[in-house]
């Protein structure tokens, strides 16, 4: 079936926000007290489906709003300094929107932070639908936010596919029965898994290959 909406994971996905993520990880660690990770060790754990994130990063058994809020303290103040969309990542939605497909993205970062991030980068108002893990009673690996895009955009699974860049995405497309694209330009290590490779490559799958 042709494909009519098109989802995206976020982070690593349309968005370079290791610099960022890691130190908005950081920061929340330095007001509980904590010593700073590294940088590479944030990166290579925040896409690691088998660990609880919030166990590992900040020594609880869940998020709470102590959490979030600090978390969407630093985004707030240094945003506009460190994100950057991945290069072609602008150009790739404006010709889907010509191309008259729905977008929408699915990401595990609170829904304050990605409204904030996506309309610094100019991109927010190309999207119409955003699940954020605020949104949902389980973030990805869960289909949770899967499932409520397509709800509100009235789509079927058929007619919808899903990008991201790690096992969490490919988890949740695989829950949802839902086709999936992983690339490679992000924060995860695919090993032998076979990834596009170029935010240009994955243009060429969306707009000519696949008959998207």
């Amino acid at each position: 079936m042709k494909k009519k909406l098109i989802i995206f994971d976020m982070d690593g996905t349309l968005v370079n926000s290791s610099i960022t993520i890691a130190n908005a990880i950081n920061y929340v660690r330095k007001n509980l007290g904590f010593e700073p990770m590294e940088e590479e060790t944030i990166l290579r754990l925040v896409n690691d489906h088998t660990i609880n994130p919030a166990q590992t990063f900040y020594h609880a058994k869940a998020f709470d709003e102590d959490h979030e809020k600090w978390f969407s303290e630093y985004y707030t103040k240094n945003h506009e300094t460190e994100l950057v969309l991945y290069k072609g990542i602008k150009e790739l939605l404006e010709t889907l929107k010509e191309q008259g497909k729905k977008l929408a993205v699915a990401t595990n970062a609170y829904r304050g932070s990605t409204i904030e991030s996506l309309t610094h980068l100019k991109v927010y108002h190309l999207f119409d639908a955003i699940a954020c893990y605020d949104d949902v009673l389980q973030g990805k690996p869960h289909p949770d936010m899967l499932f409520k895009i397509l709800d509100e955009l009235d789509m079927t699974v058929e007619e919808s596919i899903f990008i991201g860049d790690g096992p969490r995405d490919e988890m949740a497309a695989k829950e949802a029965k839902m086709d999936y694209i992983m690339v490679d330009w992000g924060f995860t290590e695919h090993g032998e898994k076979e990834v596009v490779q170029s935010v240009e490559a994955l243009k060429k799958i969306l707009l000519t290959e696949l008959h998207y």
